[in-house]
């Protein structure tokens, strides 16, 4: 093993017999090469997860878009057409699409999904749907969809493994108001993109849940450093140069990252059959969709094995390895602090021009710059902890118990591994904080308030194909009879226009308690009109008509009695508020009463029945499939924005899962290179409780000191990125605590994981050694 310059053969040689020297020596090194192999595996299982999200998006777009039901509506009856009703439901909060189906020819278009359309009083369900309605629990909703159960739709017409959905055969939909006629099923539009500041918190929600899985695989491949030393310390006194050593130690890195990338495959492979089962806030993906694009596959095959090839050398440029033993640096004096704040200054500096709201109007290059920015940002975080580490733990005096001496000598020898340990979860919650900020400023523009008042009603009812006043009154009656129903008000109600106007106004007809729920009347007898004055805060409508004009309702002409009165107008239940809505008493248009017109009833429940709500869902569906009932909002959120926020606390979860990993592995591993000295100190009479809190102390102080920097730079980039949208700067203190809460706690929780193997290696046995 003579030094020397070596040719392209002889580096060959030297990486292969670094691989060789990966899987030698015994126990120990195979324990070194499978911790290796597993941690820097679930980082590659992480990121081949996050190279299948643009064929995930867009299989279950094309999925969803095939089965588009809502674009047509034809008028002439045909030997290809189909009657379609909506009757979409809810469970305990569980949503339900359902679809009710009426062939009217031979040739009447299927769903995706479905070979044959459902005959009346057949249906096919979901799988998830059909789990559902085989629980015992699910009693209520069996008899809400009492339908023959013929068969299950089909992947290519769900949107994901967990969704319910049902297809039921309809006989009495034509003429129906709802319904709609088509012959064919699907939307060939381009679909609607994002808008840009949804699309910017996309963009950072990859940067930020990307970037602790590349810190993990970094640190992953650091596992076993002190024994790998001692190999080539050993390798020098057997004539190995150091630039030998150094292609040595690349082949072992070589050969833990490319078993890592084998790994890796075989654990996405392995989850992605599972991933099917699982449902988090109503996501759920097939396993068929989680392919991951060629182009990043590649790159990942590439980077990894190059992440560990990098990361090896860069750590021996702080060792110095002699045929006598291994030196560490410590003498190269204190780390710098100005090149450190170089990266989240040029971070900062790279956000800057868009500042302003003005990352609205520049599409790409923003989007390349936010992310590039972040980046700069969130390594700033790893930069600086090992610093601040250092500059703390250096100026603790030896004071406190023995266990907290023991802790702070350890960091003191060695702040970078300290630093190291920690890091991962520092970026973690640097990255969530800014997360939250920036979604707790799009969600202001995002979620709108409704207006509703909670205690005046929680349900809404609405029967969009009609109904007389006494029919109305009926229906009426039949939910006022439902269990945990407190109150029922309501009005029929149609669109009224004044002739030659663009716009109409609203019809309401009902009783004087129903008509009080929508504008302040003080006097109210049978043949009374009112008319409600211009509301500034109702949005479209044209302008109110007067008394003495006519109108036509519904295809009826009708004027308004002279001695109509105006009354101010009042918000709905629900929020609604209407511009010139006329209010009429029955006695003043038995015509229209006469007439079947949409029905919207608000019902007060009993918020201690837990099952008023799906008693209401109940009585609704048997009085007609058709009937919508919705559940009373305060607010309103973009459904967009809510998948979008839903994607990201799955990932989030998921990372801060992958980082517990990580600390864990880590910590093992130290404590197996470390496990001669706690026998050591375990034989010599020191308290297996007092090394235990040492550890403990060990652990907490680099996690407190990480989390400094974590949320400084985390709510800098979170205000960068508001200041970018032009929204105000605002810093929940309630999400900074729970996200930092969740930090310490991923720590803690490893902590405790590792304890009863840091027990078992106080052991006297500890001490043997290779």
């Amino acid at each position: 093993m003579t030094g020397g310059p070596a040719s392209g053969a002889g580096w060959v040689r030297q990486l292969a017999f670094g691989v060789r020297l990966a899987f030698r020596g015994g126990a120990t090194g195979w324990t070194r090469v499978a911790l290796t192999a597993t941690a820097v595996g679930l980082g590659v299982a992480s990121l081949l997860l996050a190279a299948s999200m643009p064929n995930l998006l867009s299989a279950r777009d094309a999925r969803e878009r095939a089965r588009v039901d809502y674009i047509q509506d034809l008028e002439q009856r045909g030997g290809d057409t189909l009657l379609l009703g909506r009757a979409d439901t809810e469970f305990h909060g569980i949503r339900i699409r359902g679809r009710l189906l009426q062939p009217e020819g031979p040739a009447a278009p299927v769903p995706p999904g479905l070979t044959t359309l459902p005959k009346p009083g057949e249906m096919l369900v979901s799988p998830a749907l059909a789990e559902l309605l085989s629980a015992p629990e699910s009693e209520l909703l069996r008899v809400r969809l009492d339908y023959r159960i013929v068969g299950q739709i089909g992947d290519e017409g769900l949107s994901g493994p967990g969704e319910f959905a049902f297809y039921a055969g309809g006989d009495r939909l034509e003429g129906r108001s709802g319904v709609q006629r088509l012959n064919a099923f699907g939307n060939t539009n381009p679909s609607e993109g994002l808008s840009p500041r949804l699309m910017l918190l996309v963009v950072v929600a990859f940067v930020v849940l990307l970037a602790p899985v590349v810190i993990f695989i970094a640190a992953a491949v650091r596992f076993g450093g002190e024994s790998r030393d001692r190999r080539l310390a050993a390798l020098r006194l057997m004539g190995a140069d150091r630039r030998m050593t150094r292609r040595y130690a690349a082949g072992e890195a070589l050969a833990g990252g490319l078993l890592g990338l084998a790994v890796g495959a075989v654990l996405f492979l392995a989850g992605r059959q599972l991933i099917g089962r699982f449902t988090l806030w109503d996501i759920s993906v097939f396993p068929a969709d989680a392919r991951p694009s060629l182009p990043l596959t590649v790159s990942i095959a590439v980077a990894v094995p190059a992440l560990a090839v990098v990361v090896s050398l860069g750590v021996l440029r702080k060792v110095a390895v002699e045929p006598l033993g291994v030196f560490r640096r410590t003498g190269q004096g204190r780390r710098r602090l100005w090149w450190r704040l170089l990266l989240p200054f040029a971070g900062l500096a790279l956000l800057a021009p868009l500042f302003g709201g003005r990352a609205d109007t520049d599409g790409q290059l923003a989007r390349v710059q936010v992310g590039g920015g972040a980046v700069l940002l969130l390594v700033g975080v790893v930069t600086l902890l090992p610093w601040l580490v250092e500059a703390v733990v250096r100026r603790i005096g030896g004071g406190g118990g023995v266990s907290w001496q023991l802790a702070v000598r350890r960091i003191q020898l060695d702040s970078a591994s300290s630093a190291r340990l920690v890091s991962g979860v520092a970026v973690a919650v640097a990255g969530a904080i800014a997360l939250q900020t920036l979604v707790a400023g799009v969600e202001s523009v995002s979620v709108q308030d409704t207006g509703a008042d909670l205690h005046r009603a929680q349900v809404n009812v609405v029967l969009s194909e009609g109904a007389t006043l006494a029919e109305g009154e009926e229906i009426r009656a039949r939910f006022a009879r439902t269990r945990g129903v407190r109150s029922v008000v309501g009005n029929v109600s149609a669109g009224a226009w004044v002739p030659g106007a663009d716009e109409g106004v609203q019809f309401m007809m009902g009783t004087c308690a129903d008509l009080r729920e929508f504008a302040e009347i003080t006097r109210c007898r049978s043949g009374d009109v009112f008319i409600t004055e211009d509301d500034p805060e109702a949005s479209g409508g044209a302008e109110p008509p007067h008394p003495g004009q006519r109108v036509v309702v519904d295809g009826t002409n009708w004027t308004i009695p002279a001695g109509a009165r105006w009354v101010k107008g009042r918000r709905a239940p629900d929020g609604g508020v209407w511009r010139g809505a006329i209010l009429a008493m029955p006695g003043a248009a038995a015509d229209l009463a006469a007439k079947p017109l949409r029905l919207s009833l608000y019902l007060g429940l009993d918020r201690s029945d837990p099952d008023a709500v799906e008693l209401v869902r109940n009585t609704a569906a048997a009085i007609s499939p058709l009937t919508y009932v919705f559940g009373i909002q305060e607010v309103q959120i973009d459904n967009k924005f809510a998948g979008i926020r839903r994607g990201i606390l799955v990932g989030t979860v998921a990372i801060l899962l992958l980082i517990g990993a990580s600390m864990l592995a880590t910590t093992l591993d130290q404590l197996r290179e470390r496990r001669a000295l706690l026998a050591a100190l375990t034989a010599f009479g020191a308290r297996r409780g007092m090394l235990t809190r040492a550890t403990l102390w060990q652990m907490a102080v680099p996690v407190a000191l990480g989390l400094v920097p974590a949320v400084l730079i985390g709510t800098g980039l979170g205000l960068a990125l508001l200041a970018m949208l032009g929204l105000p700067l605002h810093v929940s203190p309630a999400n900074l605590l729970v996200t930092v809460s969740a930090g310490a706690g991923v720590v803690a929780l490893v902590t405790l994981a590792s304890l009863p193997v840091q027990l078992r290696l106080m052991r006297p046995e500890g001490m043997r050694t290779e």
